[in-house]
């Protein structure tokens, strides 16, 4: 009965705001972040970008709205953060270990959670970005938002904790949260050209995103108040092979087909940590019907249109 009763008062509150604009503060405004700025900002809504360091913080004013510098882990400076009508959190541990992953993902975000659902006019509204790789190994199967999830590296498991807390928000702190899972993220200055061009590359499947749909997909789910409490992948139509991948690139810049290798071929080259070993063992698809059917477009739906960019300027470079 208590989510029945507030259901309709959450359901006109966001309604109003899609009309008027919506306050959205974004913890951890960083790649994703700010091209998710920019496109709200782009369609009449209020934005404040949150990131630690000063150089973030100008980046954010660079991309036009607001910037402010703030740790999320600091719980008084967070207390100092405006309020919103939604929170996106897309902090980053900066590529750090596990602890500090921890730090971020569950101690950040219960302390924003902690913070803003105890304001006199808290948001409604949570996102939580995650990641797909908290699935693990499915031996190339496909996945859905139903599949079990089973994390094989410390800082996945961070991340499942995580997605946890996000999920668990309106009981907690009265916020309705919703999990947006990424798959690989790429775009500007994230293309990886040589990496699959000049080779060597491993078997395996990508699983991807362009940036400005990751950012879309969110602001999409924000705008038509969708997936309140539920999980969406967002990732494009086309897991790739990463061989057919790296021969596409390849072609479409004139370059030769790379060399290519198994992941037994690769493994017993005896270099990689066992986080590393457990990635690329780590094989699925990953479906995005759900988001799909709630009815997002997307601009960049496979590697080929995604790329585009990247591949005419390698030709203009190489004429």
């Amino acid at each position: 009965m208590k989510g029945c009763e507030r259901a309709p008062t959450r359901g006109f509150k966001f309604v109003l705001a899609r009309l008027s604009g919506m306050r959205v503060v974004v913890l951890g405004c960083g790649y994703v972040g700010i091209e998710l700025g920019r496109q709200l900002v782009d369609r009449g809504h209020d934005v404040v970008g949150v990131r630690r360091s000063a150089d973030g913080v100008a980046a954010i004013e660079r991309a036009g709205f607001e910037g402010v510098q703030a740790d999320v882990t600091d719980a008084t400076a967070v207390a100092a953060l405006p309020d919103a009508d939604a929170l996106v959190f897309a902090a980053s541990s900066g590529g750090r270990g596990a602890d500090a992953a921890r730090e971020v993902y569950v101690d950040g975000l219960q302390t924003a959670l902690g913070e803003y659902g105890t304001r006199d006019d808290p948001p409604r509204r949570l996102v939580y970005t995650s990641s797909t790789g908290v699935f693990g190994d499915h031996g190339g199967d496909w996945v859905t938002e139903d599949t079990p999830i089973s994390p094989t590296t410390a800082k996945t498991r961070v991340l499942a904790s995580a997605e946890a807390i996000a999920l668990a928000a309106d009981r907690l702190y009265g916020i309705d949260g919703t999990v947006a899972r990424f798959a690989g993220l790429y775009g500007p200055d994230r293309y990886r050209l040589s990496r699959y061009v000049e080779g060597p590359v491993t078997e395996g499947y990508l699983n991807m995103v362009h940036r400005d749909d990751a950012a879309g997909a969110v602001r999409f789910l924000l705008e038509t108040d969708r997936a309140r409490g539920d999980v969406v992948h967002v990732a494009d139509d086309d897991p790739a092979s990463k061989w057919a991948f790296a021969d596409y690139l390849a072609d479409a810049c004139g370059e030769p087909a790379p060399e290519k290798r198994t992941t037994e071929e690769r493994l017993a080259e005896g270099d990689l940590s066992a986080a590393a070993e457990r990635r690329i063992r780590a094989e699925k698809r990953v479906d995005n019907d759900r988001l799909r059917d709630l009815g997002y477009e997307f601009r960049y739906p496979t590697y080929r249109e995604g790329y585009a960019a990247a591949v005419d300027s390698s030709r203009d470079e190489n004429a």
